[in-house]
């Protein structure tokens, strides 16, 4: 009768293990869905069970009117209110655990129970339905009881499982991840019992290092459950095709076994067997297959609890290993490995469809041979050809001082694998640019030998023409040409980029040469950082500066200083004319809009919004600007810059004209701080011509764009976004788009955005990482990059968001990386750290030219210094110190 009952009402209360696939998983949550699947598993045991789905929790909750309104509070807090979230997460639990199940749903519960024998000892776990999903696991965030007995315990238990949805810890995850509170239930997991000799957890990717062909087993004896919670010790071993390459044998004191009258207990392992290897290598190969099997059928890395009992394995859990960044989606058999672009171009945020294929095509368009993949939302270059070449590794990683040291250091660890080198792809190099190598030496000799500074002011003009004349070819093209013109017209920018790069890199040979030979014979580090103060030509420097001009046109109009406070991004210049002073204002700021506005946060993504396309991004800088500086703030910066770096100059020539040789080294320095000063700021304009054409080159993608939506094609301008370049063009030409494409990569960028992308990677998904050299310094500092020489201490600002900015003259600034656009914020600051990047990187250039000590490529640093800490920085060595 209960089986015809419940196929009436079509909503069961309980379903067994027998009954359960991944299309259950929104009633049985996903520890329920797993054990429905791993049951399926022709060759894997799993412990008998049924699952309590969530129709019995919203039936349980449903009738609680006290349950709904603290879920409604709960709904109100914010994060930070952390006293609040516990007081009303401890009432919602002792609501729901105080509610008596209903017969009906008892009714069922004892049906199953009657299957499998309501004396036997079972383990009741919470499922909740955003539980172990493919891409987050809130695994350990709701409770589990072992050895329960007999239906009174069991029932009590049920409900302790569904009140542990909100635990504190299950309630802040939640609201971290964005999950509704109501949109989460829990279903109920009732498992037979297994009494294990020993049990364990196995990942079938290296958690320490992601390899994805090495399986990593931790065992102990006893329950499992006693090593997932660290209160035992366990021996590791490590698989890798069939093959046991490691074992760690740990020193095994205490295990938790079952109790037959229910409960556990812990027991103290005799001596002789604290020593012993818990799984013989026969199990432990046995175990791997068996992992392998599973990952396999579920098309993932899996975290496996399993079990043995009379030398048998059961497998009592498996979930998706949710912290592995992607591997590479490539069809060839060799190894492969892969370095972040993104870290070179200090920007490690996830990039959207269109901007990663419009870079792709813009890199190739460059004549460099290099594959650039996309990996997790981001682009990676296949160095392998690189590291295959003796020669071109060894400059290859030398390269990598001034970009990456963290970089360098984990490429200089990999090539001690000899055997792993040699089985790397050979073929054309990252060297082989077009133009080469050698051209750009000779260019650079020859800006050197003519230190002329008007061939910057030339070039910079000449490209202006450029750009001009790109506008008004652009605006004049449309429909699949458009596509078809950007490709062939990006020879003309590269053309542009490429003519001034000798004055690039004669500034850095500067730079260079002073810090080594300053260092040397005066004993002096960080030389040249104080004689790039100031220089002429730095577009990102003068961005900043003149940020501060716009402030001084403001400041003189209270209304509408007010007014910024709370100003409207759709209606902002509408409004803004509206007020006293603000047509004048509007035209101040249209005006640094007309030169800077095609710069944003993340701008090498051509999908960002500009600050055209949005000026209330300036808002908080402009503000800062006005609370915390003079009039005239940007001449007083300006010179005070200028005249300590020409008080470092006089100083520097005056010591070294003392030393043995000094007329030469005199004569010698003198010249090469002529070049750094003509040519250092110049090293920002590519990045800055680059930018101006990437704006072209959106503004007519987004008519396209507009045309589309006009046609009822697209729904939204941004879904182009989620379009590679080519895919965007068939659209245009057929006026047809598969929307479950734009659906489906808006929810991987989402997945994207919260992953943290490795510097290196190998094609089986392994992080090599690299590591600072910590000898020297203080106990407790925090190891980075120099990047900008000088000590100062202040007060921390942690930003992830430059919009959010809510900075103070003399606070010291950290950040995940700065690209440009952050460049205003620097005027504000006495000190920055990163936590990528290098010498030659955007923030340590801007850096020196301001004057401020800065230290880069700190990893968590933005983790590890909290937000209103006072810390010192040491630029001159490359460390940080929490006061």
């Amino acid at each position: 009768m209960l089986e015809l009952w419940r196929g009436i009402t079509m909503k069961p209360y309980v379903l067994s293990f027998q009954e359960i696939d991944k299309t259950k998983l929104g009633i049985v949550g996903g520890k329920g869905a797993n054990l429905g699947e791993l049951s399926r598993i022709n060759g894997i045991v799993v412990p008998e069970g049924f699952c309590i789905t969530t129709e019995a929790y919203k039936n349980i909750i449903g009738n609680s009117s006290e349950f709904n309104s603290l879920l409604n509070e709960l709904s109100l807090l914010n994060i930070e209110d952390i006293e609040k979230i516990n007081k009303i997460s401890g009432k919602i639990r002792k609501v729901i655990e105080d509610i008596t199940i209903p017969k009906d749903i008892d009714d069922e519960i004892t049906f199953h129970l009657s299957k499998f024998g309501e004396r036997n000892a079972y383990a009741v776990r919470s499922s909740a339905t955003a539980e172990d999903l493919p891409t987050a696991s809130f695994a350990g965030q709701q409770d589990t009881y072992l050895n329960i007995i007999r239906k009174p315990s069991i029932l009590k238990h049920i409900s302790k499982c569904w009140a542990s949805l909100f635990t504190d810890r299950a309630v802040i995850y939640r609201m971290q991840n964005d999950f509704d509170h109501s949109k989460v239930q829990l279903s109920v997991v009732i498992q037979k019992m297994v009494f294990p000799q020993a049990a364990g957890i196995m990942f079938t990717a290296d958690p320490i290092t992601s390899n994805r062909k090495i399986v990593s087993i931790d065992a102990s004896f006893g329950l499992g459950e006693a090593l997932v919670s660290g209160l035992v010790n366990s021996d590791i071993y490590k698989v890798k095709e069939n093959k046991i390459i490691d074992k760690k044998i740990s020193t095994k004191k205490l295990a938790i076994y079952a109790l037959k009258e229910g409960g556990t207990e812990e027991r103290e392992i005799e001596g002789e067997r604290q020593n012993i290897q818990t799984l013989t290598d026969d199990q432990i190969l046995q175990l791997e297959q068996m992992g392998r099997k599973i990952e396999s059928y579920f098309s993932r890395p899996q975290d496996i609890e399993w079990c043995l009992y009379d030398d048998k394995f059961y497998v009592v859990q498996s979930r998706p290993i949710t912290t592995l960044y992607p591997t590479p989606q490539v069809n060839y058999n060799e190894n492969h490995v892969y370095l972040s672009f993104a870290h070179r171009q200090m920007m490690t945020e996830a990039m959207k469809p269109l901007g990663l294929s419009f870079f792709q095509i813009f890199f190739k368009q460059f004549g460099i041979q290099t594959n650039m993949p996309v990996i997790g939302g981001r682009l990676y270059m296949d160095i392998s050809h690189d590291l295959a070449s003796p020669i071109a590794r060894k400059l290859f990683i030398s390269g990598l001082d001034k970009v990456d040291v963290l970089m360098k250091s984990a490429l200089i660890n990999l090539q001690k694998r000899k055997e792993y080198l040699k089985s790397l792809p050979k073929g054309k190099t990252s060297l082989n640019v077009e133009g080469g190598v050698l051209s750009f030496g000779i260019q650079m000799i020859k800006e050197y030998l003519r230190n002329d500074p008007s061939f910057v002011e030339k070039s910079v003009a000449e490209n202006q023409v450029l750009l001009s004349n790109k506008e008004k070819i652009f605006s004049s093209i449309s429909g699949e040409d458009l596509f078809d013109f950007i490709v062939k017209d990006m020879k003309d920018i590269k053309a542009a980029m490429f003519k001034v790069y000798g004055a690039y890199f004669a500034g850095s040979y500067a730079s260079d040469w002073i810090n080594k030979n300053m260092k040397k014979w005066l004993g002096e580090k960080g030389v040249a950082d104080t004689l790039a103060q100031s220089v002429s030509n730095n577009v990102t420097s003068e961005m900043g500066l003149e940020l501060l001009d716009v402030a001084d046109v403001i400041r003189q109009y209270p209304a509408v200083i007010k007014y910024l406070e709370n100003a409207k991004r759709e209606t902002f210049f509408e409004d803004l004319s509206k007020i006293d002073g603000g047509n004048i204002v509007s035209d101040s700021i249209h005006s640094y809009l007309k030169k800077y506005g095609m710069r944003c946060s993340g701008e090498i993504d051509i999908t960002r919004t500009r600050w055209n396309e949005d000026p209330m991004l300036l808002v908080p800088l402009i503000l800062s600007n006005i609370n915390n500086f003079e009039p005239n703030a940007h001449s007083a910066k300006f010179e005070q810059g200028l005249l300590e770096a020409k008080q470092k100059e006089a100083e520097i020539l005056s010591r070294l004209k003392e030393l043995p040789g000094g007329n030469k080294k005199l004569k010698k320095a003198k010249k090469v701080i002529s070049v750094l000063r003509n040519f250092a700021g110049y090293r920002e304009y590519n990045k800055y011509l680059l930018i101006c054409y990437f704006w072209i080159v959106k503004q007519a993608l987004l008519k396209e764009a507009e045309t589309l939506k006009q046609d009822d094609v697209i729904k939204d301008i941004d879904d182009i976004y989620y379009l590679t370049f080519d895919e965007l063009k068939e659209v245009v030409k057929t006026k047809h788009v598969d929307y479950s494409i734009i659906t489906n990569r808006k929810e991987e960028y989402e997945i994207y955005k919260k992953l943290t992308p490795p510097r290196i990677m190998t094609s089986d998904g392994e992080v090599i990482s690299g590591e600072y050299d910590t000898g020297n310094m203080p106990k407790g500092a925090i190891a980075g990059t120099p990047v900008s020489s000088g000590i100062i201490e202040g007060r921390a600002r942690v930003i992830l968001n430059m919009n959010e900015a809510k900075i103070e003259e003399g606070d010291i600034l950290i950040t995940k990386f700065t690209d440009p656009s952050w460049t205003p914020i620097f005027v504000l600051v006495k000190g920055l750290v990163t936590e990528v990047g290098g010498m030659m990187t955007h923030g340590a250039v801007v850096a020196r030219e301001y004057g401020l000590p800065a230290v880069a490529g700190v990893d968590d640093a933005t983790k590890l210094i909290k937000d209103g800490q006072r810390i010192r920085i040491n630029g001159t060595e490359g460390y940080i110190e929490i006061l």
